[in-house]
């Protein structure tokens, strides 16, 4: 039922926009308004998270970490498993975020009979590289319809994903790419028991909403053919915020105009804004230096805490413990009997 909610939602906004652009030709509606709408939407809600998660406080340093600390110094340490300073940390991002470290380090675990067995589980970071990584340059690439002059660098990058110059227009090897990608990470939902047990319908909605704006771009580029010159004029008109609407524009762009228009406003309350959030974790974001720098709870800051000893802790729950069949520690009790 997820699946097929998710891919009627998808469904139901082609038929929105052939309904609304095909049939009641509300081309400013679907051109101008809903993108400008996305934008904003995009940037309130981007900044929202972001606020808030900047204003968290971290009660403790829960770095996530996997090797030796930096303790004796002669005691060799993992600046990457674990970072002893920002400049590791920074390196440990960097990995993290353009190579999925973590991800390729990633282990399956299947359950046969009695016994765990742990292999390999390569392919999906691979599935999840090819798909991110298109995804980048195509987002880059497309910056094309929205500078004039074109810059040098994303003619350079046009160039490139085009090399092997198959058909006419030449196939960008980025297509190929994250279709491959999406397919896979959708697959791999579908027919992965454990994965398809634990996924919702706001699990696979971004997968077919990216792959229905994949698609129709493809559409565009290598099928139905749409003018060009008068995308570019409403793409340019969109950024100097003198949005027009030229003629001759085909029904399949204002299709995939919508897609991304949906997919931008969607984007800060769903799960891909990990995109962003994975600079604020701090599992990630924070040296492992327990032992050197003590960390101070934010929340304790002008307020300071009241700490409970034992004895105050059992009497205020005495009644509790007792109802539970809990031994209460008779020592508490001592100096009262004394006195």
């Amino acid at each position: 039922m997820n699946v097929v909610a998710a891919l009627v939602a998808v469904i139901g906004m082609v038929i929105l926009v052939w309904l609304g652009v095909g049939v009641l030709k509300l081309y400013t509606l679907f051109g101008v308004i809903v993108p400008y709408a996305a934008f904003l939407t995009f940037v309130i809600g981007l900044v929202y998270r972001m606020v808030n998660w900047a204003k968290s406080p971290v009660p403790f340093k829960i770095t996530t970490t996997c090797g030796q600390q930096k303790s004796l110094p002669w005691i060799k340490h993992s600046r990457l498993e674990s970072p002893a300073n920002n400049f590791e940390v920074v390196l440990r991002m960097a990995l993290e975020v353009l190579a999925f470290r973590s991800l390729f380090r990633n282990l399956r675990a299947d359950l046969r009979g009695r016994k765990l067995y742990y292999g390999s589980s390569k392919w999906l970071w691979l599935g999840a590289i090819l798909f991110h990584w298109s995804f980048f340059i195509i987002l880059i690439r497309h910056f094309r319809l929205f500078s004039y002059p074109v810059p040098d660098f994303i003619r350079m990058l046009d160039a490139v994903d085009s090399f092997f110059h198959i058909g006419l227009p030449h196939l960008y090897l980025t297509d190929v790419a994250i279709l491959a990608g999406l397919t896979f990470l959708l697959l791999r939902r579908l027919v992965d028991a454990k994965v398809n047990y634990i996924s919702h319908a706001s699990d696979y909605f971004p997968l077919f909403l990216i792959l229905g704006l994949v698609t129709s771009g493809m559409l565009m580029r290598y099928f139905l053919r749409v003018d060009i010159t008068s995308v570019k004029e409403l793409t340019m008109g969109l950024v100097t915020l003198h949005p027009k609407i030229p003629q001759g524009i085909g029904l399949v762009f204002f299709v995939h105009l919508f897609f991304i228009s949906v997919l931008v406003a969607y984007f800060p309350f769903s799960k891909l804004v990990h995109m962003l959030g994975i600079f604020f974790s701090p599992t990630r974001n924070l040296p492992n230096d327990n032992r050197r720098v003590r960390h101070i709870n934010p929340w304790w800051e002008g307020v300071p805490p009241k700490f409970l000893t034992y004895c105050e802790w059992q009497e205020k729950f005495k009644e509790q413990l007792e109802s539970a069949g809990q031994p209460i520690d008779e020592d508490c009790y001592k100096d009262k009997k004394e006195s």
